[in-house]
């Protein structure tokens, strides 16, 4: 099995090779995605590393609180995002009054 790990506080000059390289010292790193702007297409200061499970429990331990790129990093296993039921949620779009 696979773990997912959430890694926060990234530098917004990081790479993927740059965080495959710090993971991989605790196990084999199966993916890197670092997030970022839509609009801008820079880095959000996070990301997702995927790792074999002991490596990652191992990654956990070594890894968070530890400086890369001058920032201290945060790491831990991530949690699903909560899925939402459907568009719903507002009250639409007001249409202006009525007409008789």
């Amino acid at each position: 099995m696979a773990k997912k790990l959430y890694v926060g506080n990234l530098s917004f000059k990081s790479t993927e090779d740059d965080i495959r390289k710090v993971f991989s010292a605790y196990g084999e790193v199966l993916s890197v995605a670092l997030i970022t702007d839509r609009e801008t297409g820079r880095l959000r200061g996070f990301g997702f590393v995927e790792m074999d499970d002991e490596g990652a429990l191992a990654a956990i331990q070594g890894v968070n609180g530890t400086e890369v790129g001058g920032r201290t990093l945060k790491v831990n296993e991530a949690q699903e995002k909560p899925r939402s039921g459907g568009g719903g949620g507002g009250y639409g779009g007001g249409g202006g009054g009525r007409r008789w």
